[in-house]
Protein backbone atom coordinates (compact mmCIF):
# COMPACT_ATOMS: atom_id res chain seq x y z
CA UNK A 1 0.00 0.00 0.00
CA UNK A 2 1.18 3.50 -0.87
CA UNK A 3 -0.04 6.67 0.80
CA UNK A 4 -0.87 10.05 -0.66
CA UNK A 5 -2.14 13.30 0.78
CA UNK A 6 -4.78 15.40 -1.01
CA UNK A 7 -4.46 19.14 -0.44
CA UNK A 8 -8.01 20.47 0.13
CA UNK A 9 -6.96 24.04 -0.75
CA UNK A 10 -3.90 26.26 -0.87
CA UNK A 11 -1.89 28.40 -3.27
CA UNK A 12 1.26 27.29 -5.08
CA UNK A 13 3.54 28.26 -2.19
CA UNK A 14 1.41 26.36 0.34
CA UNK A 15 1.30 23.27 -1.87
CA UNK A 16 5.07 23.37 -2.38
CA UNK A 17 5.66 23.64 1.37
CA UNK A 18 3.17 20.82 2.00
CA UNK A 19 4.83 18.60 -0.61
CA UNK A 20 8.26 19.10 0.97
CA UNK A 21 6.84 18.29 4.41
CA UNK A 22 4.95 15.27 3.05
CA UNK A 23 8.09 13.88 1.46
CA UNK A 24 9.96 14.25 4.75
CA UNK A 25 7.11 12.58 6.67
CA UNK A 26 7.05 9.49 4.44
CA UNK A 27 4.05 10.11 2.19
CA UNK A 28 4.31 8.67 -1.33
CA UNK A 29 2.28 11.29 -3.18
CA UNK A 30 0.82 14.79 -2.96
CA UNK A 31 -2.37 15.53 -4.87
CA UNK A 32 -4.49 18.60 -5.60
CA UNK A 33 -7.90 19.08 -7.17
CA UNK A 34 -8.60 21.08 -10.34
CA UNK A 35 -11.30 23.73 -9.89
CA UNK A 36 -13.26 25.29 -12.74
CA UNK A 37 -11.89 28.63 -11.59
CA UNK A 38 -9.36 28.90 -8.81
CA UNK A 39 -5.72 28.20 -8.01
CA UNK A 40 -4.21 26.33 -10.95
CA UNK A 41 -3.32 22.73 -10.10
CA UNK A 42 -0.41 22.44 -12.53
CA UNK A 43 1.25 25.63 -11.29
CA UNK A 44 0.95 24.26 -7.75
CA UNK A 45 2.41 20.89 -8.72
CA UNK A 46 5.24 22.58 -10.61
CA UNK A 47 6.12 24.53 -7.47
CA UNK A 48 6.02 21.25 -5.53
CA UNK A 49 8.33 19.56 -8.06
CA UNK A 50 10.96 22.24 -7.52
CA UNK A 51 11.35 21.54 -3.80
CA UNK A 52 11.02 17.72 -3.73
CA UNK A 53 12.91 14.73 -5.13
CA UNK A 54 10.89 11.57 -4.54
CA UNK A 55 7.21 12.20 -3.89
CA UNK A 56 4.69 11.61 -6.68
CA UNK A 57 2.76 14.64 -7.95
CA UNK A 58 -0.81 14.38 -9.16
CA UNK A 59 -4.34 15.62 -9.44
CA UNK A 60 -7.37 14.33 -7.60
CA UNK A 61 -8.89 14.77 -10.01
CA UNK A 62 -8.73 16.29 -13.53
CA UNK A 63 -12.09 16.67 -15.37
CA UNK A 64 -10.63 16.34 -18.86
CA UNK A 65 -14.09 16.83 -20.45
CA UNK A 66 -13.87 20.57 -19.83
CA UNK A 67 -10.26 20.94 -20.96
CA UNK A 68 -8.32 21.26 -24.19
CA UNK A 69 -6.59 17.86 -24.21
CA UNK A 70 -3.59 19.24 -26.12
CA UNK A 71 -3.06 21.85 -23.42
CA UNK A 72 -3.26 19.16 -20.74
CA UNK A 73 -0.82 17.02 -22.74
CA UNK A 74 1.64 19.92 -22.80
CA UNK A 75 1.31 20.65 -19.06
CA UNK A 76 1.64 17.04 -17.92
CA UNK A 77 4.56 16.23 -20.23
CA UNK A 78 6.40 19.39 -19.18
CA UNK A 79 5.91 18.60 -15.47
CA UNK A 80 6.92 14.97 -15.95
CA UNK A 81 10.19 16.15 -17.48
CA UNK A 82 10.76 18.74 -14.79
CA UNK A 83 10.10 16.28 -11.97
CA UNK A 84 12.08 13.40 -13.43
CA UNK A 85 8.99 11.26 -14.10
CA UNK A 86 6.85 11.72 -10.99
CA UNK A 87 3.48 12.77 -12.42
CA UNK A 88 0.20 10.88 -11.95
CA UNK A 89 -2.94 12.04 -13.73
CA UNK A 90 -6.30 11.16 -12.13
CA UNK A 91 -9.29 11.65 -14.43
CA UNK A 92 -13.06 11.65 -14.03
CA UNK A 93 -16.18 13.16 -15.57
CA UNK A 94 -16.07 15.98 -13.04
CA UNK A 95 -18.65 17.42 -10.66
CA UNK A 96 -21.01 19.87 -12.42
CA UNK A 97 -22.16 21.30 -9.09
CA UNK A 98 -18.73 22.96 -8.62
CA UNK A 99 -19.47 25.88 -10.92
CA UNK A 100 -19.84 24.33 -14.37
CA UNK A 101 -23.04 26.18 -15.30
CA UNK A 102 -21.62 29.55 -14.20
CA UNK A 103 -18.88 29.24 -16.81
CA UNK A 104 -20.86 27.58 -19.58
CA UNK A 105 -19.21 24.17 -19.16
CA UNK A 106 -20.92 21.01 -20.35
CA UNK A 107 -23.13 19.53 -17.64
CA UNK A 108 -24.80 16.68 -19.56
CA UNK A 109 -23.32 13.39 -18.30
CA UNK A 110 -23.41 11.58 -21.64
CA UNK A 111 -21.59 14.40 -23.42
CA UNK A 112 -19.02 14.64 -20.63
CA UNK A 113 -18.39 10.90 -21.01
CA UNK A 114 -17.85 11.32 -24.76
CA UNK A 115 -15.47 14.23 -24.19
CA UNK A 116 -13.59 12.21 -21.57
CA UNK A 117 -13.09 9.23 -23.89
CA UNK A 118 -11.97 11.41 -26.78
CA UNK A 119 -9.84 13.64 -24.58
CA UNK A 120 -7.95 10.65 -23.19
CA UNK A 121 -7.35 9.31 -26.70
CA UNK A 122 -5.98 12.67 -27.83
CA UNK A 123 -3.89 13.11 -24.68
CA UNK A 124 -2.19 9.73 -24.90
CA UNK A 125 -1.76 10.06 -28.66
CA UNK A 126 0.06 13.37 -28.30
CA UNK A 127 2.24 12.00 -25.50
CA UNK A 128 3.35 9.24 -27.89
CA UNK A 129 4.65 11.85 -30.36
CA UNK A 130 4.21 12.88 -33.94
CA UNK A 131 2.82 12.11 -36.43
CA UNK A 132 -0.53 11.86 -34.62
CA UNK A 133 -4.01 12.21 -36.03
CA UNK A 134 -7.47 11.78 -34.54
CA UNK A 135 -10.99 12.07 -35.87
CA UNK A 136 -13.89 11.94 -33.44
CA UNK A 137 -17.24 13.52 -32.69
CA UNK A 138 -15.72 16.35 -30.65
CA UNK A 139 -12.06 16.54 -31.71
CA UNK A 140 -10.23 16.36 -35.01
CA UNK A 141 -6.43 16.42 -34.92
CA UNK A 142 -4.01 16.36 -37.84
CA UNK A 143 -0.25 15.78 -37.61
CA UNK A 144 1.90 18.82 -36.98
CA UNK A 145 5.62 19.53 -36.95
CA UNK A 146 5.25 22.91 -35.27
CA UNK A 147 7.42 22.82 -32.14
CA UNK A 148 6.28 19.47 -30.66
CA UNK A 149 7.40 19.23 -27.02
CA UNK A 150 9.54 16.44 -25.52
CA UNK A 151 7.47 13.38 -24.55
CA UNK A 152 6.92 12.47 -20.89
CA UNK A 153 9.81 10.80 -19.09
CA UNK A 154 7.65 7.89 -17.93
CA UNK A 155 7.05 5.02 -20.33
CA UNK A 156 4.85 3.81 -21.81
CA UNK A 157 3.09 6.94 -20.48
CA UNK A 158 2.30 9.00 -17.43
CA UNK A 159 0.06 6.77 -15.25
CA UNK A 160 -3.62 7.62 -15.66
CA UNK A 161 -6.08 6.78 -12.90
CA UNK A 162 -9.72 6.84 -13.99
CA UNK A 163 -12.98 6.90 -12.05
CA UNK A 164 -14.89 3.67 -12.60
CA UNK A 165 -18.52 3.42 -11.48
CA UNK A 166 -19.56 -0.04 -10.32
CA UNK A 167 -21.18 -2.02 -11.90
CA UNK A 168 -21.46 0.11 -15.05
CA UNK A 169 -19.70 -1.66 -17.91
CA UNK A 170 -18.83 1.45 -19.91
CA UNK A 171 -17.40 3.28 -16.93
CA UNK A 172 -15.39 0.28 -15.76
CA UNK A 173 -14.23 -0.41 -19.30
CA UNK A 174 -12.84 3.13 -19.56
CA UNK A 175 -10.77 2.64 -16.40
CA UNK A 176 -9.44 -0.70 -17.62
CA UNK A 177 -7.89 0.99 -20.66
CA UNK A 178 -5.53 2.92 -18.43
CA UNK A 179 -3.43 2.47 -15.30
CA UNK A 180 -5.59 2.79 -12.23
CA UNK A 181 -9.11 2.82 -10.82
CA UNK A 182 -10.80 5.36 -8.58
CA UNK A 183 -13.65 3.10 -7.40
CA UNK A 184 -17.08 4.70 -7.40
CA UNK A 185 -20.61 3.39 -6.93
CA UNK A 186 -24.07 4.90 -6.89
CA UNK A 187 -26.14 5.01 -3.74
CA UNK A 188 -29.90 4.60 -3.44
CA UNK A 189 -30.21 8.37 -3.90
CA UNK A 190 -28.57 8.12 -7.32
CA UNK A 191 -25.49 10.03 -6.20
CA UNK A 192 -21.96 8.78 -6.74
CA UNK A 193 -19.89 7.77 -3.72
CA UNK A 194 -16.73 5.83 -3.04
CA UNK A 195 -17.24 2.08 -3.31
CA UNK A 196 -17.37 0.10 -0.07
CA UNK A 197 -14.69 -2.51 0.71
CA UNK A 198 -17.10 -5.27 -0.38
CA UNK A 199 -17.81 -3.49 -3.65
CA UNK A 200 -14.11 -2.81 -4.06
CA UNK A 201 -13.36 -6.52 -3.71
CA UNK A 202 -15.77 -7.25 -6.57
CA UNK A 203 -14.20 -4.48 -8.65
CA UNK A 204 -10.68 -5.78 -8.00
CA UNK A 205 -11.76 -9.25 -9.16
CA UNK A 206 -13.33 -7.69 -12.27
CA UNK A 207 -10.05 -5.91 -13.03
CA UNK A 208 -7.96 -9.04 -12.43
CA UNK A 209 -10.10 -11.04 -14.85
CA UNK A 210 -9.71 -8.49 -17.63
CA UNK A 211 -6.11 -7.31 -17.38
CA UNK A 212 -2.79 -9.06 -17.87
CA UNK A 213 -1.37 -9.98 -14.44
CA UNK A 214 1.96 -8.28 -15.19
CA UNK A 215 0.37 -4.99 -16.18
CA UNK A 216 0.75 -2.40 -13.39
CA UNK A 217 -2.65 -1.20 -12.21
CA UNK A 218 -3.52 0.78 -9.10
CA UNK A 219 -6.76 0.91 -7.13
CA UNK A 220 -7.02 4.16 -5.21
CA UNK A 221 -9.28 4.96 -2.25
CA UNK A 222 -9.55 7.97 0.02
CA UNK A 223 -10.53 8.73 3.58
CA UNK A 224 -9.55 10.46 6.80
CA UNK A 225 -7.58 8.68 9.50
CA UNK A 226 -6.55 9.84 13.01
CA UNK A 227 -3.02 11.12 12.60
CA UNK A 228 -2.35 10.95 16.33
CA UNK A 229 -3.05 7.19 16.45
CA UNK A 230 -1.16 5.31 13.77
CA UNK A 231 -2.41 1.92 14.96
CA UNK A 232 -6.03 3.05 14.60
CA UNK A 233 -5.24 4.56 11.21
CA UNK A 234 -3.61 1.37 10.00
CA UNK A 235 -6.61 -0.63 11.22
CA UNK A 236 -8.92 1.70 9.28
CA UNK A 237 -6.95 1.23 6.08
CA UNK A 238 -6.52 -2.54 6.44
CA UNK A 239 -9.95 -3.58 5.05
CA UNK A 240 -9.31 -1.51 1.93
CA UNK A 241 -5.91 -3.09 1.40
CA UNK A 242 -7.42 -6.54 1.90
CA UNK A 243 -10.07 -5.72 -0.71
CA UNK A 244 -7.43 -4.83 -3.30
CA UNK A 245 -6.60 -1.14 -2.87
CA UNK A 246 -2.98 -0.20 -3.64
CA UNK A 247 -3.12 3.50 -2.67
CA UNK A 248 -4.71 5.25 0.28
CA UNK A 249 -5.15 9.01 -0.17
CA UNK A 250 -5.67 11.00 3.00
CA UNK A 251 -8.26 13.78 2.75
CA UNK A 252 -9.30 16.69 4.92
CA UNK A 253 -12.12 18.06 2.77
CA UNK A 254 -13.85 19.51 5.82
CA UNK A 255 -10.91 21.68 6.88
CA UNK A 256 -11.91 25.37 6.96
CA UNK A 257 -10.29 27.50 4.25
CA UNK A 258 -8.43 29.74 6.64
CA UNK A 259 -5.32 29.80 8.78
CA UNK A 260 -6.71 27.27 11.24
CA UNK A 261 -7.58 24.91 8.39
CA UNK A 262 -4.12 25.15 6.88
CA UNK A 263 -2.61 24.53 10.30
CA UNK A 264 -4.69 21.33 10.54
CA UNK A 265 -3.51 20.25 7.09
CA UNK A 266 0.14 20.84 7.99
CA UNK A 267 -0.26 19.01 11.28
CA UNK A 268 -1.81 15.96 9.61
CA UNK A 269 0.93 15.87 6.97
CA UNK A 270 3.64 15.98 9.63
CA UNK A 271 2.03 13.05 11.49
CA UNK A 272 2.74 10.84 8.48
CA UNK A 273 0.74 8.14 6.70
CA UNK A 274 -1.45 5.62 8.51
CA UNK A 275 1.05 2.78 8.26
CA UNK A 276 2.62 0.59 10.94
Amino acid sequence: MKYGFVMPFGDARAVAEAARAAEAAGWDGIFIWEPVWGVDAWVCLTAAAMVTERIRLGTMLTPIARMRPWKLASETAALDNLSGGRVILAVGLGAPDTGYAAFGEVTDRRERAELTDEGLAVLTGLWAGQPFSYSGKHYTITPTDFAPPPPPVQTPRIPIWVVGAWPRERSMGRALLYDGLLPSAFGADGKARQATPDELREMAAYVAERRAPKTPFDIVVEGETPGDDRAAGAAQVAPWAAAGATWWTETLWGAPRDGDGMAAVRRRIAQGPPAM
